[in-house]
């Protein structure tokens, strides 16, 4: 017996993903943030070259004053248009205006300061210290570094309006770019109520989500031509099996009806029509599965175990076997007898086909009906493969059967909302449910 572990069909594993509208928006924003950041940078590197090139500028003239006062010690200084030169004998610090001038080791530094209405100012101080003389020159950076904060403050500013406008004309071309293919979402969620749907229609512009949606209406064409196919052939064959069904179920009828019948011979004409009935239901279950239909009607599930325990008696031939129902009467299924008895009755049938001696139970527990047997059960590769079509488990033997029976009875459940499972039974064997009302009844994990 093939078998799998109990998994939903309706279960579906979901992560969570950005939308391609949201990685526009993102992706225009980051590009703003690149510029921005490849600006400011680019502005940074050049106010540090012209930084170095005025402290080059200070250290130059420092020298010269040097030079010169070596050369001509009656030499004054003072002021060089926006500069203020200044020297001193290094043996008379005291003289120095500025006390904390006397603390700096040779360098450029940037000195802020009060004056004497105690504003804040701000200058570059360029200082030299020989043996015999004291160099220093200031000047004056006040205007320069506010206008340095003013520009930095217009960058920042430009900075986050860039990236606010880039995400806005982001949010604008995703929407627009991206509101065809919506569309084109939107109408094919709509197809599954309009089959003649087309999707390349005037609205869709001629681009490649024009080109997509000539590509959806070709595939849907021939989609469509192979549903009908399929379905015309389905109706065809159902329709020729049933005249030679109708057949053999009159000329049954016609038998059984004698009274010169001995009980063997009773025997096989009862057998003959239980094959006739269960083909009939099979054709019936099939043509509905092929429509994706659900047909009508309603079975006493109680009832419908004991005949299909019936008919399946005779399957256990020579074997060891025995067949059994437990339950109560009064369960009712609304579903077309046909349907229930081709779930139900792959289900028996498997139990019994894989079961060598031991039992089958059939046991009705509220809404669930249990097919226990006590076969050989179910190995590691069988729960991994059990409801997969054409699949005939480890334990078949030299049984026939094609591995369908399953897999119709998944799709049965899938169409009427029932759900199966097929699980190890302790100590041996299998235990295959049928849950005619899993939100009742619900296992810990199904095929539907």
């Amino acid at each position: 017996m093939s078998s799998i572990p109990r998994a939903t069909g309706k279960a579906s594993a979901t992560r969570f993903r950005r939308t391609l509208r949201t990685r526009l928006i993102l992706a225009f924003g980051l590009l703003a943030l690149l510029l921005v950041s490849t600006f400011i940078y680019t502005t940074y590197k050049v106010s540090s070259m012209l930084d170095l090139d005025r402290t080059t500028y200070l250290t130059n003239i420092l020298d010269r004053a040097a030079e010169d006062s070596y050369k001509n010690p009656k030499k004054q200084f003072g002021e060089i248009t926006d500069l203020k030169l200044y020297r001193f004998l290094s043996s008379e610090p005291e003289k120095i205006p500025f006390p904390e001038w006397t603390e700096f080791p040779n360098g450029v530094y940037n000195v802020e300061g009060l004056d004497d209405s105690g504003k804040s100012f701000n200058y570059r101080l360029a200082v030299r210290k020989d043996p015999k003389y004291w160099f220093f020159v200031a000047t004056d950076q006040t205007d320069a570094i506010q206008r340095q904060r003013r520009v930095t403050m217009l960058l920042l500013s430009l900075a986050g309006a860039s990236l606010v406008i880039s995400l806005v004309v982001g949010w604008w071309l995703a929407n627009t770019v991206l509101r065809p293919v919506t569309e084109l979402a939107s109408d094919l969620k709509k197809s599954s109520r309009d089959p003649d749907m087309k999707f390349k229609t005037e609205r869709v512009p001629n681009d490649e989500v024009g080109q997509l949606a000539q590509a959806l209406d070709d595939y849907s064409d021939r989609l469509r031509e192979v549903v009908q196919r399929d379905q015309e052939f389905n109706a065809d064959v159902s329709h020729e099996l049933r005249t030679p069904l109708a057949v053999i179920r009159g000329a049954v009828e016609l038998l059984m009806a004698s009274p010169s019948l001995d009980e063997r011979t009773l025997t096989r004409i009862k057998r003959i029509q239980r094959s006739e009935q269960q083909c009939t239901d099979l054709i019936s279950s099939m043509l509905l599965l092929s429509r994706n239909e659900r047909g009508t009607g309603s079975v006493d599930i109680a009832k419908l175990c004991e005949q299909l325990i019936d008919a399946h008696r005779e399957q256990i031939g020579r074997k060891n076997v025995t067949i059994r129902f437990e339950g109560e009467p009064g369960l009712v299924v609304n579903a077309p007898e046909s349907s229930v008895s081709v779930a139900l009755g792959n289900l028996i049938g498997n139990a019994v086909k894989y079961t060598p001696e031991g039992e089958v139970v059939v046991r009705l527990e509220g809404d669930v009906v249990r097919v226990i047997d006590s076969g050989p059960g179910l190995s590691v590769d069988d729960m991994s493969k059990l409801f997969q079509r054409g699949y005939r488990g480890t334990h078949v033997g030299h049984s026939h059967g094609g591995g369908i029976g399953l897999s119709i009875v998944r799709r049965l459940c899938a169409l009427y909302g029932w759900e199966v499972s097929v699980l190890p039974h302790a100590p041996k064997g299998v235990e295959a449910s049928l849950y005619f009302d899993p939100h009742k009844t619900r296992p810990s994990s199904t095929a539907s």
